[in-house]
């Protein structure tokens, strides 16, 4: 039998478009695939899989978005619609759900719908994991660390903000702005699923994976030779990096530094993709997702953490802080050169550096205890513990300053 949750994956995107385009309104579109997707469980395990489960699942959508538009005489309650070519919701009426079928991914249109400059970027990222990939409400909720109440508001009030806009892909200089709002949307999901804020989850992959996911499926669905595609293989590359360290992060709940963990735990496979695709990258233009991305690949190719070429990661740290002007990237600009030229020439450059949050101080505290000035170390070290809002890391920090 076919795996329901596969063709949930594969199928979600694709199908939904299909249906907004038709229908034009994105709370018919998912109601009515959600309740395919049920119906299938119930069906298809007494009589097995359609031949065709996707052909199966949009039909099953269509009647019963139809008999909620009979029910609810919509006319009269003068709901805003998605601005619809009808061209588009002619093919959309038509087609089917068929792989052999040579029709254009409608995914592309709802990844660039929810990745509308009307929609901040914390509404986008909530909306691109529900629309395009299918993840749950209550799921998107728990990875952002909300009550799903609250999670479904702001979902509500981004699909409201998008009525009235155009479900089409923009072309030239909108369509690259677009697609670099969606890998911006990805890596915010992303760290979001490594740097988590508070709680007592050091470590969120399930949220990191469907940032992956996200940007594979753009890549899937953009156009032959789109201008910015160098760009998201190297975001994609930083992902699958950072990505394959995940088992070896934490030991018996504790938190493991990159020195420290055992490499022989890293998924050795994905940094194997993402050098691949890192590697018709060498001649190509500096952009902060390829400097982000060599960095990693500077960690991931080096044998033990002894054997990190740290004097060329300090210099494309620099690149980078040219290129973005960001604190978050001087503070690891300063820890690169610390370990590149020693601890003194780090905290120079965090000198001034303005950053809220704990990491600047414990930042700090570790330079400044491989440096010798345990006083300055203790000072900085009880306020990131007083700053820190994450458990794991905060029981870190207490180790460390205990050691010190």
């Amino acid at each position: 039998m076919t795996d329901l949750e596969d063709v949930w994956r594969e199928e979600w995107g694709r199908l939904l478009a299909l249906l907004v385009a038709q229908f034009r309104r994105l709370d018919l579109a998912e109601e009515g695939l959600g309740d395919a997707f049920a119906s299938a469980a119930d069906r298809w395990r007494s009589d097995g899989a359609p031949d065709n489960p996707a052909a199966w699942l949009l039909t099953a959508a269509r009647r019963r978005i139809y008999d909620r538009l009979r029910s609810e005489a919509i006319a009269r309650h003068k709901l805003p619609l998605l601005q619809v070519d009808a061209a588009l919701r002619e093919e959309a009426r038509t087609v089917m759900a068929d792989a052999g079928e040579a029709v254009v991914d409608e995914r592309l249109r709802l990844v660039l719908l929810c990745a509308h400059p009307s929609l901040p970027p914390e509404h986008a990222a909530a909306l691109t994991l529900r629309l395009v990939l299918g993840v749950s409400t209550a799921d998107i909720a728990r990875l952002f660390l909300v009550p799903t109440a609250t999670m479904a508001a702001r979902l509500t009030r981004a699909r409201k903000a998008l009525a009235d806009q155009r479900f089409e892909v923009p072309s030239g200089a909108e369509l690259e702005a677009r697609v670099a709002t969606v890998a911006d949307v990805a890596y915010l999901a992303f760290t979001s699923g490594y740097a988590p804020g508070s709680g007592d989850d050091l470590v969120r992959s399930d949220l990191a994976g469907e940032a992956i996911r996200l940007v594979r499926v753009l890549r899937s669905v953009l156009p032959a030779g789109f201008a910015g595609a160098g760009d998201l293989d190297a975001l994609l590359a930083l992902m699958l990096i950072q990505h394959s360290r995940r088992d070896a992060r934490l030991q018996d709940g504790r938190l493991v530094l990159l020195p420290d963990q055992d490499r022989s735990r890293w998924r050795h496979d994905e940094i194997a993709e993402a050098l691949s695709l890192l590697t018709p990258l060498a001649a190509a233009p500096s952009t902060p997702y390829l400097l982000q991305a060599l960095i990693a690949a500077e960690h991931a190719i080096a044998p033990t953490a002894s054997a990190t070429d740290w004097p060329r990661i300090a210099r494309w740290y620099a690149e980078l802080e040219r290129l973005t002007g960001s604190p978050v990237v001087r503070l690891n600009r300063a820890v690169a050169v610390a370990e590149a030229d020693g601890p003194e020439a780090g905290l120079r450059l965090l000198d001034g550096l303005e950053l809220p949050g704990h990491r600047l101080p414990a930042a700090r505290a570790e330079l400044l205890t491989r440096a010798g000035r345990t006083d300055e170390a203790a000072a900085a070290y009880e306020l990131a513990i007083a700053l820190c809002g994450n458990d794991v890391e905060r029981a870190h920090l207490v180790q460390r300053r205990d050691r010190m």
